[in-house]
Parts: C-alpha cells; sequence; structure tokens
C-alpha cells in the first residue's frame, strides 16, 4: 500500500467528526475503505468497524478505536504533521493497522483483524466488550500513541466517582456549609488519602493518582446542588473495589456517591514473540526501541485480563498531545509506524 493513499485515508478519517456515540459515519468510511483494499468488512452490532484480511486459524487482532474526545480542530498539514481532533488519539493509530496489514498482505495460516472500536473514550468501552465475548485472538496490538519507536506494554487503573448533593437553600451568613463548601471537603479528604497512600512511593507508576475532573453548581432559588467528578488512576496491585470502599469511608454527609469506569491496572510480559519482533522491526526501521507504562488506561485494560494473549499497545504519535488543543500527528512518524508493523507482522 502506497504511502500516498495511506496519508489520504488518515486525513480523510481525522477529518469525520466521532465522538463518543457518534462514530456511524467514520466506521461507514473505514468499511469502504478496508473493501477496497481487499479486507472483508462490515459494521458489527456494536458499531464497530471490522476487517478481516487472510482465513488461518492464527488471529493477530489489531484493536484500536474510532472515537475521539469532543473539540474541534480545524485539520491541515503544517511543517509536516497533520492538525486535528482524533490524528493522535487514536485515528492515527487506527490507520497505521490498516495501512499496515494491507502491506503486508494475506500470509498463510494466518489472519489480520482489524477493529475500529466504538467508546473507547467514554470509559464505558463498548466496542472492546463486544468483540471480547466473541474472540480468542493469539495476540493482540492495541492502537494507541506510544511514538514509533516505543511499545507500551501496560497501564494504570481507573475508577470515577460521581458526588451529588442536594440541599434547601441556606443563607449564605448560616453557619453550616452550603454544598460548594461540602464539595470542597470531599475532595480535600480524596485528596489527603491518595497523599498518604503515595507516601511510600517513589515513582508515578506505583503511585495513586487523584484529580477532580469537574465541579458544577446551581440553584433555583430553593434548592441548591454541586456535582463533581473524581478520576482515580490506580498503580499495579491497587484494585478499584479497595479504593472505592476507602473513598466510601470519607466523610460526605447527605451526599450520592456514584461509582463507575472501573479498570484494574494492566501489564504484559515482555517475553513473548510479538514484544520480539516488534522490538526487531523498530531497529530494522532505524529506531532505538523502548518501553513504556502509562499513567492513562485504554481497551488493553479490559481485553488483556480476559484474553491473556501477548499483547502490546503501539502506534504514532506523542500521547502527551492526547485531548489538547494542539494535537497533531508528525506525519514522518506514521510512515515509519506503518513500516514497523507491516514488518512485524509478517514475522508474527
Amino acid at each position: 500500500m502506497k504511502m500516498e493513499r495511506c496519508l489520504r485515508m488518515l486525513r480523510q478519517m481525522v477529518e469525520i467528526p466521532s465522538p463518543s456515540g457518534q462514530e456511524g459515519e467514520v466506521a461507514a468510511f473505514l468499511v469502504r475503505e478496508m473493501a477496497d483494499l481487499g479486507f472483508r468488512s462490515w459494521v458489527d452490532e456494536a458499531g464497530n468497524a471490522v476487517g478481516e484480511l487472510g482465513d488461518g486459524p492464527q488471529e493477530v487482532l489489531l484493536l484500536g478505536h474510532m472515537d475521539t474526545v469532543p473539540g474541534v480542530i480545524p485539520v491541515r498539514i503544517a511543517d509536516g504533521a497533520l492538525y486535528g481532533r482524533g490524528s493522535v488519539d487514536a485515528k492515527g493509530p487506527l490507520a497505521t493497522f490498516i495501512c499496515a496489514a494491507a502491506r503486508a498482505g494475506a500470509m498463510a495460516g494466518k489472519r489480520w483483524v482489524v477493529v475500529g472500536a466504538v467508546e473507547e473514550e467514554a470509559a464505558s468501552s463498548r466496542g472492546a466488550r463486544h468483540v471480547l465475548s466473541r474472540r480468542q485472538p493469539s495476540a493482540v496490538v492495541i492502537g494507541e500513541p506510544s511514538g514509533w519507536d516505543r511499545i507500551t506494554v501496560g497501564y494504570k487503573g481507573r475508577l470515577l466517582c460521581e458526588y451529588r448533593l442536594r440541599r434547601p437553600m441556606r443563607h449564605t451568613a448560616a453557619p453550616e456549609n452550603g454544598v460548594c463548601e461540602s464539595v470542597v471537603d470531599f475532595w480535600l479528604a480524596v485528596h489527603d488519602y491518595a497523599a498518604e497512600y503515595n507516601e511510600a512511593k517513589s515513582s508515578r507508576i506505583e503511585m495513586l493518582d487523584a484529580t477532580l475532573r469537574s465541579v458544577n453548581s446551581s440553584d433555583d432559588g430553593l434548592t441548591q446542588q454541586v456535582e463533581a467528578t473524581v478520576a482515580l488512576r490506580l498503580p499495579l496491585g491497587l484494585q478499584p473495589a479497595t479504593v472505592r470502599e476507602a473513598i466510601e469511608r470519607l466523610p460526605a454527609p447527605e451526599a450520592e456517591l456514584c461509582f463507575h469506569g472501573e479498570e484494574p491496572a494492566f501489564r504484559a510480559p515482555k517475553s513473548t514473540r510479538l514484544v520480539a519482533v516488534l522490538l526487531s522491526a523498530i531497529r530494522a526501521t532505524g529506531g532505538q526501541p523502548a518501553f513504556s507504562f502509562k499513567t492513562g488506561t485504554s481497551d488493553m485494560n479490559v481485553v488483556g485480563p480476559v484474553w491473556k494473549c501477548p499483547i502490546v499497545a503501539y502506534g504514532p504519535g506523542d500521547s502527551l498531545l492526547d485531548h489538547t488543543p494542539n494535537e497533531h500527528l508528525e506525519l514522518s512518524e506514521y510512515e515509519k509506524a506503518i513500516a514497523v508493523l507491516a514488518r512485524a507482522l509478517c514475522e508474527v
């Protein structure tokens, strides 16, 4: 597959808005593109774009995602980079999967399966969970930005806590806390819990990260209410249930706490053939390979513990640009990532 077509496909993908829950247009586009490249392609019951190439028993699953966070970034190419929402997270890696599989071509005994999943950014991972119960691959590559010369072997876990408090209006001169003061007290208690957990920890990977993601308050003259979202990133060995139980013991008078997005941290082994062929392919393309363990989460957290097969995350792009207004992908990196993955697929 020529690079000119790879670039055109990626730009068209980025030009199609696809925030979580609105992936239909880009899914239809990808099904047409993959069919034109010789894949058997369709949109599955969850809305995932699926393409298969080859019919061998050894299935290598390339699991990316089509959805993005909200926000419009004008799509343009400038100074050798493609700007646009999703260029890095994670349409660049997904386009890499399609191009690399097409370039590797059908191989005896093997089957490349590309999945553009829905709702990875929504914390539901609906697309990955749909695939999870229907396949048992021999090896998996998750489509997330790692940099073309790095391999991601693990992610922190996640727990989201929704805080809701509703009370009758009180005069600001009243001695009791209002709802805004109450949510601040709760957040400080969560912050202190994380700080206490982290006291003896020396690296970010070992730490429990707590972030106050949003706070919204309102009143109608009779009732005042506040809602807040607290996000927690969990290190290896710290289970979401343990953190949830600890937070439920924190003082939160009259408030309702709801938890979701629970995913344990996950780390894949490095001593697999999948890792070996990727390392070799990076070197052959002129890179010095390295490993990453990410402080976010991905669909690796969902499928890794269940499939128990060799798994990594790989894709072009700087993950520090994820979700930012400056999101852009260096096109030279995109080209190198395609070359690396195509070579690795031929050897896996």
